[in-house]
């Protein structure tokens, strides 16, 4: 299994190698993440605010590559709260039956570096998180990840161990909702139509 060196000085440098950090330099923006570096930095904990924020989506990207390093991207989705914190360290989440193609557990196989991305459109947010990853088919584990009234069936568990994660300016994002993101903000719009429809017929 491909494991990388251990030994980095901030949580960052998952992310800001040497190769990068040459380009940041030739760029001009160097400086500035050197002084995050050494100040404020990348958390590699789950922080009171990094998990309500995981709690509240409904779906996120999870990134793996294989022994070659060719990349795979696959959307996991449910309900609210898919992707569970277990601790301070560690995500999980419960994989459900698909198209059995098996590229993300045929990956991890072999190189368990992986990558999430989670979005929140409505609210121009995002957050990236690096670590490792493996397949678990404790049926006790994919019993707490699952939820019972929603209706897919849980094959494995995916486990995250953290090694770094950081937020992104909202710059670029789109504000999409989903259905039941409308439907909140439709509701009392309902509502003050049912009233006056109500009036109107009152007074007729």
């Amino acid at each position: 299994m491909i494991r990388g060196n251990p030994m980095t000085e901030y949580a960052s440098d998952v992310a800001f190698t040497p190769a990068v950090k040459a380009i940041q330099e030739a760029k001009g923006s160097r400086r500035g993440y050197a002084k995050m570096e050494e100040t404020t930095g990348w958390k590699d904990t789950v922080s009171e605010d990094l998990a309500g924020f995981i709690a509240t989506r409904d779906s996120f990207y999870l990134g793996t590559a294989n022994a070659e390093g060719q990349p795979y991207i696959q959307h996991r989705g449910g309900r609210p709260g898919v992707l569970k914190v277990l601790d301070d360290k560690t995500l999980a989440f419960a994989d459900f039956r698909g198209n059995r193609q098996y590229i993300t557990a045929g990956n991890l196989s072999e190189n368990d570096k992986a990558y999430i991305f989670i979005m929140d459109y409505p609210n121009r947010s995002r957050v990236k998180i690096w670590g490792r990853a493996r397949v678990s088919d404790d049926p006790e584990l994919m019993a707490r990840l699952s939820d019972a009234d929603y209706k897919a069936v849980p094959e494995q568990a995916i486990v995250f161990e953290i090694t770094a994660w950081d937020t992104n300016c909202p710059q670029h994002i789109t504000p999409r909702f989903s259905e039941a993101e409308v439907a909140k903000i439709v509701e009392p719009l309902q509502r003050r139509i049912e009233a006056l429809e109500a009036e109107l017929k009152g007074g007729g």
